[in-house]
């Protein structure tokens, strides 16, 4: 069961990092909707396909966030964390062979960034971020929450995240999204990795714990 689970974050994950930052990619990063749009879409088709078997968590913030609320355990936290960065990695690959394929440049992959607002302004605006993302997936998947419309609150919290983020930081609110593009564009994008790992992480514990004291959604 746990290797079930595994697996269908590690395809969740691929398909968010694939269509979320391929159509980054292929936009030129320039039309925020539709990238927006792209990455919520996909968190809702898997919400809705693998959401019955794993959560649907696809993202180590969310998942750490769920581990901290004990909705998972220390093992499965860490199967989930290791699928999940797996699927991103395996898809930025996909998206850097389809790029090769074509002709097209490959050195945008969809990577995060620090270079418009700065290392502490990259920092503050992740985790305020990934805090309205994964506030949203703890209530509506809390003991509070609607389970029907689940998938569509957080895949419209996903784009409205992306609204703002995309042109300051590029929006990670996701460990695995970022880790993923960085190790293969390297430079500053590895570099500044760490950013986009703790930043989001830190957002999801303040999120977890705000959502089990402030919205009760453990009770």
């Amino acid at each position: 069961m746990e290797l079930k689970k595994g697996f269908a974050e590690f395809i969740g994950t691929f398909v968010l990092v694939l269509f979320g930052t391929g159509t980054a990619v292929v936009t030129g990063g320039e039309d925020v909707l539709t990238i927006a749009m792209a990455f919520g879409l996909s968190i809702i088709a898997m919400a809705y396909s693998i959401g019955t078997i794993s959560g649907c968590h696809v993202n180590p913030a969310v998942t750490v966030g769920m581990w901290v609320n004990k909705r998972i355990d220390t093992k499965t936290a860490g199967i989930y964390i290791v699928s999940q960065v797996l699927g991103a990695i395996v898809a930025t690959a996909t998206l850097l062979f389809i790029l090769n394929s074509a002709g097209l440049e490959t050195s945008n992959l969809g990577q995060n960034s620090t270079a418009t607002v700065g290392v502490l302004g990259a920092v503050i605006i992740e985790i305020i971020l990934t805090f309205v993302f994964v506030t949203v997936i703890m209530g509506v998947t809390g003991k509070k929450g609607d389970g029907k419309f689940a998938g569509l609150a957080i895949g419209f919290a996903l784009v409205l995240v992306h609204l703002l983020g995309i042109k300051l930081t590029g929006t990670s609110v996701n460990p695995a999204r970022s880790l993923s593009p960085a190790i293969f564009a390297g430079g500053d994008a590895l570099k500044d990795v760490w950013v986009f790992i703790a930043a989001p992480l830190i957002g999801g514990v303040l999120a977890a714990i705000f959502s089990k004291q402030v919205l009760d959604s453990e009770e």
